[in-house]
């Protein structure tokens, strides 16, 4: 079945960075498209960024855009997804999501 395990979460400083990794199992991954999507508290889920396995075409949210990129290795599975210039805004708990499923999240949380 599909597994998804998200890490790099963690606490950082606004203009601070993290990568977060995505480790992926139980599917064609380097057939598959890879999402990241977020939660924020009291706010609804956010798609936030999309790598395609067809020519690996990335694809951002506006509020990340310039700030975040999207990458992935097939051979060992795993997508990332680096995050620059960190706000407060962008603190929330990210999903990594393939097929439509997500894994269990990691929290970022972008605080002074």
């Amino acid at each position: 079945q599909v597994q998804l395990v998200e890490s790099g979460g963690g606490l950082v400083q606004p203009g601070g960075s993290l990568r977060l990794s995505c480790a992926a199992s139980g599917f064609a991954f380097s057939r598959s498209n890879i999402g990241w999507f977020r939660q924020a508290p009291g706010k609804e889920r956010e798609w936030v960024a999309t790598i395609y396995a067809s020519g690996g075409s990335t694809y951002f949210a506006e509020p990340v855009k310039g700030r975040f990129t999207i990458s992935r290795d097939n051979a060992k599975n795993l997508a990332f997804l680096q995050m620059n210039s960190l706000k407060p805004e962008d603190t929330a708990v990210y999903y990594c999501n393939a097929l439509g499923f997500d894994g269990q999240g990691t929290q970022v949380t972008v605080s002074s």
